[in-house]
């Protein structure tokens, strides 16, 4: 079963996959076929020729796809209370399936789903690398905004402190090549529990690949340099971040697919990794520099990111004060509303007050009012 790929269709994927892979005629295609394939749309013409049952059990797939990214739409929409939705045009924003057919599941649908997740598996790396720079940014624009908050004093002592953090993450065994013989002989040694004298790549291979599929894919990948980054890394230790870790473990990755993957289809063949090991540098492969080693960004980048920050303050501040002013504005109709329901019930009362006068006052004949003459006149 594919593993998670971080895509927001994720699931949607996985699903096709799996769904696909109950054909004994498609399994046997994309076993055969190479990335070139797959991605020109070659493979995709395969399913005309898959089962009926695996054609329904698609269409349902796509239509539940649908359904999900309508909600999804829908709840953004109302978010913004927008009214007027036009759930068709919305749709054309994702490009996994084939918006104008939401009923079925055609050879175009697989078409655009292998591309886009092509397409978005090759930005996705690039993503989290721009996220992750953000990030150290930010820790060192809030280190130093709190800096400017202390005396002097205060701040030497906070400085000194943060230097001497940065000396001791940086004070940490030897990290071995990404991929190199000596990284591989290590974990075959420390976590396979076996004799390094009798390493042997193939077989590091096959006890590599978990899922047993003839592969070794990111994941399976990524899990071999835990021994290398447990070297600089410790969760206990204040020094060390975790995420800089995850981020070391995605460039370790992403550099042995570089050297390995020949066909670059995200995937490692056993021919491709015993090929890699015969080149000179698994042997004597270069020197590794850790995150702490190397210049994350330029004092020009963060000026430009601070700047940007503070935009986005200022807009926030702008909209605060705009919803401040909206704030009193209301209150003010409401206080004048209450103050005219205050008039117009005293005006009601006083009304009330005088129909009740004036019917307690006795009445002539005709229902005229009768003024009783008080007693000083007849004297």
């Amino acid at each position: 079963m594919l593993k998670d790929t971080g895509l927001y269709y994720d699931e949607y994927l996985r699903q096709v996959i799996d769904v696909l892979e109950t054909d004994k005629h498609f399994r046997e295609k994309l076993q055969t076929a190479d990335i070139e394939e797959i991605k020109s749309g070659k493979l995709s013409r395969e399913l005309d020729l898959v089962s009926h049952h695996v054609r329904t059990r698609l269409d349902e797939l796509k239509r539940q796809e649908v359904a999900r990214l309508r909600m999804l739409i829908k709840a953004k929409m109302d978010s913004v209370q927008d009214t007027g939705i036009d759930h068709q045009a919305l749709l054309k924003q994702f490009e996994h399936l084939n918006h104008q057919n939401p009923d079925t599941f055609e050879p175009k649908d697989l078409d655009m789903l292998i591309k886009a997740a092509t397409s978005d598996l090759e930005n996705y790396d690039k993503t989290r690398h721009e996220e992750f720079k953000k990030y150290e940014m930010m820790k060192e624009h809030e280190r130093r905004e709190y800096l400017k908050t202390l005396d002097e004093e205060k701040r030497k002592k906070e400085e000194s402190k943060f230097e001497e953090m940065k000396k001791k993450h940086g004070d940490h065994p030897k990290v071995h090549h990404p991929g190199s013989k000596d990284q591989l002989k290590e974990v075959w040694e420390e976590a396979d529990g076996l004799d390094p004298n009798e390493f042997d790549p193939k077989t590091f291979f096959k006890l590599h690949d978990v899922n047993n599929d003839g592969f070794l894919d990111e994941q399976e990948l990524e899990a071999l340099f835990t021994k290398e980054l447990e070297k600089v890394y410790d969760p206990k230790n204040e020094e060390d971040d975790m995420v800089e870790m995850e981020e070391e473990r995605l460039r370790m990755r992403e550099h042995v697919m570089n050297e390995v993957d020949i066909n670059k289809d995200r995937l490692v063949t056993l021919e491709e990794f015993l090929r890699a090991t015969e080149k000179k540098e698994f042997l004597e492969p270069d020197s590794w520099e850790t995150l702490d080693q190397q210049q994350l960004f330029t004092e020009d980048e963060l000026k430009e990111f601070e700047n940007h920050i503070s935009q986005q303050e200022d807009e926030l501040r702008k909209k605060a004060e705009e919803l401040q002013k909206q704030k009193e504005e209301l209150q003010r109709q409401h206080d004048q509303l209450q103050a005219q329901k205050q008039e117009l019930q005293q005006v009601v009362k006083q009304m009330e007050q005088k129909k009740l006068q004036q019917g307690n006052a006795p009445a002539g004949p005709g229902g005229e009012l009768k003024i009783q003459p008080r007693m000083w006149l007849s004297v």
